[in-house]
């Protein structure tokens, strides 16, 4: 089960949870070309409600990606709805507005929304420092032979360690990544919501999507 959870907060705050279809382009009225991403988000069911006064803290968690089966406590926790296996939960000022069953539709959001979208980065496996970090690299001139794309000095050798923070080799990718203000294009009768500009994840990932009011 995979609980994600947004720090924004809001009482009037739209989300939804869409799976990342591919980038696309729109034209507006005025002829100008838009780069979208198109994002499937199909209905989400709100499965809790917290509150403070119970909870500690106030936040709605709703389910999508319906399953065929679960583990016997995920699947109790949702004995009379759908066995969704992906929960997320979103921080909400004002739960009144919600409870359990209720559903969450892409026509929540309208065009000229300001969203914030989260997911989860590619993969690139272990990178160099040019491809992770944007280092220039060495000159590829004479003398360097297969240098080009090597770090080069890391440090102060009297040390005899290497400090926390370097900027190194190493894993890149599979990272939560928010990208902030993206605007809504489009939202279209079969549930796909057209977001200008470009979304973390690959095609096929679930990402998040939150007002950003």
């Amino acid at each position: 089960m995979l609980v994600g959870t947004d720090q924004s907060t809001h009482s009037i705050m739209k989300f939804i949870v869409g799976r990342k279809i591919e980038m696309s382009q729109l034209y507006r009225p005025d002829g100008t070309v838009v780069p979208v991403t198109l994002v499937e988000a199909d209905p989400c069911v709100v499965t809790q409600v917290k509150s403070k006064e119970t909870d500690g803290y106030s936040a709605v968690q709703i389910g999508c990606d319906v399953r065929k089966h679960l583990t016997q406590s995920e699947s109790g926790h949702l004995k009379d709805l759908k066995l969704f296996g992906t929960l997320k939960e979103f921080r909400v000022e004002d739960v009144a507005a919600f409870k359990r069953g209720d559903a969450i539709e892409a026509s929540v959001f309208a065009p000229g929304d300001v969203v914030h979208v989260s997911g989860t980065s590619k993969g690139r496996g272990f990178a160099g420092v040019v491809k992770r970090h944007g280092f220039h690299g060495q000159k590829a001139s004479h003398g360097h032979k297969d240098q080009e794309r090597r770090s080069g000095s890391i440090s102060a050798g009297g040390v005899q360690h290497v400090f926390k923070g370097l900027r190194m080799a190493g894993r890149m990718g599979v990272d939560r990544v928010t990208v902030r203000n993206l605007e809504v294009v489009e939202v279209r009768e079969n549930r796909i919501i057209a977001i200008k500009g470009a979304v973390p994840g690959a095609r096929g990932s679930l990402i998040e999507i939150v007002s950003a009011q």
